[in-house]
């Protein structure tokens, strides 16, 4: 898997924005990447240095639309920890 597919998007939430103290990024990643290929596509993309990637999977809820409920997708996330000296421009914007 090519290092740019892996990651989707990153997850601004409350909760990810108050782990940006600790150097701790979250991305939402595609679901048949292992922790391997999440680490060497946020090296390539970011340019940083990571120490650790934890991987969960999001299970989908059921959501209602109308008189029709639906169940959304599941997904795959990943916390990526950084070296204490980098940082993530791209979050900093947000």
């Amino acid at each position: 898997m090519h290092p740019y597919e892996v990651l989707r998007r990153p997850v601004v939430t409350e909760k990810s924005t108050l782990l940006q103290g600790e150097h701790k990024y979250v991305f939402e990643v595609a679901d048949a990447a292992n922790k391997a290929q999440i680490r060497e596509a946020v090296e390539k993309a970011f340019e940083v240095k990571v120490l650790s990637v934890n991987v969960a999977r999001v299970k989908g809820r059921m959501r209602r639309f109308g008189r029709n409920i639906t169940l959304t997708q599941t997904w795959k996330k990943a916390i990526v920890t950084l070296r204490p000296g980098d940082s993530i421009e791209y979050f900093e914007g947000v």
